[in-house]
């Protein structure tokens, strides 16, 4: 599934020498770490993987995860392979021990050996304490969150074909409202930002900022959300996926969101030009497939209904736009070619919420702004058995930190009750990762078993008549035995 991770976007960037230990421990004798250089990854038989087991349930989980895990790369290789486990400290854990939420030294270990996974992490509110995922993700410059929702047989599901929704979400990671440039109400700070507004940058117009407010800064550059499209496009090609979905919210946020829309047609347009057609391509396409002899004029009007009514200019910037269409992918797409190609299509933010319900089997890869990502990750999760059994991971060039997706749940806490399918899933997500299929699909399979058996946490077995209600352990000691 994601072994087109493996091909990065740039070099590697020189680092200080690998340390002996990180937080007082050493690093396990037996294994290596896992290399990267010139765009690719080299993984050891023996490779030294960084967790962190996360807060509240994120202990009862992880120990039960890291069960299956083992189990299944010891089925699948016999003992010629086996994952070296290291662990590493951030949140509630690392303050009772180092008095910080996030130690450098834990930043460095996943820094030098790459590839880690995490629990749920508790981000204290108030303070000016950042998200610890969002620290650790910037640090790293994980610029893109990776979120694959499909159903697996058995899960209980509020709509009528769970299954025929089978996507991966690439959401952009580093920037939009989670850069964190935000200034408190009635501060210093954003007095001085409302005023400027105000009194320059508005001062001609209408619009103006009220000054009792807070103020956010939503940066979208050209850098991010390329390097972000250009990702998730070739994840499609590699997985063979039939579209990619911009999704944005274009038509309210025209210089933020709608640029987003534009630069990740550019991206497809002008670096992979041969394996994609953009959805209106495809109409002009299909209109001269339909009439080999239909006149641009013609062509124009069917793809822009009441262009007549436009002024002359505007007319001839659609003429012009087909014209060149034609000209530069007529050969190449035309004649029905353009329907085995990758298709390249946008959707505003709220309707792609009823898309994904209405018509999920449209879609199959969307790349989206950061804050539509998080919204739209959580929703599709929730037609699939929802966060419980969510997946996610966040890759950056040379790294990648595989996640769970939903919170810490504290007042579940150590009472060996709560799914661990979320970070089993992420799991499966690293395992393939590094190019140890067979143990990813021996998971997932006995995952899908165990459900079908209705041998279920409480999450699931409250939805499914008939169910066994077991807790955390039992669930993966169940999902090893299926193996």
């Amino acid at each position: 599934m994601l072994a087109f991770l493996w091909n990065a976007t740039r070099k590697d960037t020189a680092k200080d020498p690998m340390q002996s230990s990180y937080n007082g421990l050493e690093l396990p004798q037996d294994g290596k770490p896992i290399e990267y250089s010139d765009g690719q990854f080299t993984i050891p038989d023996n490779p030294i993987i960084p967790f962190i087991e996360g807060d509240g349930t994120g202990r009862d989980i992880w120990k039960a995860s890291q069960r299956v895990f083992d189990a299944a790369v010891e089925k699948a290789y016999g003992g010629k392979r086996a994952i070296k486990w290291f662990e590493i400290f951030a949140g509630e854990k690392a303050f009772r021990k180092f008095n910080s939420w996030l130690p450098d030294e834990s930043v460095a270990a996943a820094r030098d050996l790459r590839v880690s996974i995490k629990g749920p992490l508790t981000t204290p509110i108030g303070g000016g304490i950042r998200s610890l995922n969002v620290a650790l993700r910037q640090t790293l410059d994980l610029y893109a969150c990776v979120r694959p929702v499909k159903y697996y047989q058995g899960v209980p599901s509020p709509v009528k074909h769970p299954e025929q929704l089978d996507i991966v979400i690439y959401r952009e990671n580093t920037e939009d409202v989670y850069a964190g440039v935000e200034f408190k109400q009635g501060s210093e700070d954003a007095a001085r930002l409302i005023d400027f507004l105000n009194n320059d940058l508005l001062k001609n117009g209408k619009k103006k900022v009220r000054t009792d407010s807070g103020v956010g800064i939503k940066p979208i550059s050209i850098f991010g959300t390329k390097r972000l499209v250009r990702y998730a496009i070739r994840a499609a090609i590699e997985a063979g996926r039939k579209t990619v979905t911009l999704v944005h919210k274009g038509n309210i946020q025209k210089f933020t969101e709608g640029a987003f829309r534009e630069w990740g047609y550019e991206v497809a347009r002008e670096e992979f030009r041969a394996q994609t057609v953009t959805e209106r391509e495809s109409w002009i396409l299909g209109n001269v497939e339909a009439d080999p002899n239909i006149s641009i004029e013609e062509n124009a009007a069917l793809i822009e209904p009441g262009l007549e009514f436009g002024s002359q200019s505007y007319r001839d910037s659609i003429y012009a736009e087909i014209k060149a269409v034609l000209d530069a992918i007529g050969q190449t797409h035309g004649k029905g070619a353009w329907k085995n190609k990758i298709l390249i299509n946008d959707r505003i933010a709220d309707s792609i919420f009823q898309q994904i319900i209405l018509r999920p089997a449209d879609y199959s890869v969307l790349a989206t702004t950061n804050l539509n990502g998080d919204y739209i990750s959580d929703a599709a999760a929730a037609q699939v058995g929802g966060l419980g059994i969510a997946p996610g991971a966040n890759i950056g060039d040379g790294f990648a930190v595989f996640e769970a997706t939903h919170g810490t749940a504290p007042k579940y806490a150590d009472k060996d009750m709560i799914n661990p399918g979320s970070v089993i899933l992420s799991g499966v997500m690293l395992l393939d990762f590094i190019g140890w299929k067979e143990a990813a699909q021996l998971i997932e399979k006995s995952l899908e078993k165990t459900i079908l058996q209705k041998f279920v946490t409480y999450d699931f077995e409250r939805q499914t008549a008939g169910a066994t209600k077991v807790g955390t352990s039992e669930f993966a000691t169940r999902i090893i035995g299926n193996m």
